[in-house]
């Protein structure tokens, strides 16, 4: 998924209109879910780990509220035309999803999901240019790290 984040970055920092930098954007979100889920599925399989635990539908759905969420806040600003208040959004909701979420995970998931939380306020507080860098680290280089870091510690 970090890998996915960062090639984004470099990808949507040379779309030529806005729509087009969007669909960039759209299109990794939905890759990098995929591989998301089909790694999820993976580790469980090879854990012995049942994914219709109780554990695993508070995490799905303490995830997926703020990615809702966030699904609904983008409809809105793509209308409004506001594509510089996109990534600031999307930080901020996914990395609350990531906290809520991470209740039920291991820690360093929740400590991701804080830096996620920091890279949309520096979204949100630096000017619009800074877009890309803002995405490629919090969905590229916290997911790539957080990955790492999960496979070494934790099991994959």
């Amino acid at each position: 998924m970090g890998l996915v984040g960062i090639a984004t970055a470099i990808i949507g920092a040379r779309q030529p209109t806005p729509d087009r930098w969007l669909a960039v954007w759209l299109v990794a979100a939905v890759v990098a879910f995929v591989i998301g889920v089909f790694t999820i599925v993976r580790k469980a399989r090879r854990a012995g780990v049942n994914l219709m635990g109780r554990s695993t539908k508070n995490f799905v759905t303490g995830l997926m509220a703020p990615v809702a969420g966030g699904t609904g806040v983008t409809i809105a600003l793509w209308s409004a035309g506001a594509y510089s208040a996109m990534p600031a959004a999307w930080l901020l909701m996914y990395g609350a999803g990531v906290i809520t979420g991470g209740m039920f995970s291991v820690p360093v998931v929740r400590l991701a999901g804080l830096a996620f939380m920091i890279c949309g306020f520096g979204a949100a507080l630096s000017p619009p240019a800074w877009s890309n860098v803002w995405l490629g680290v919090g969905f590229g280089v916290i997911h790539f790290v957080g990955g790492i870091y999960i496979v070494r510690n934790h099991g994959g």
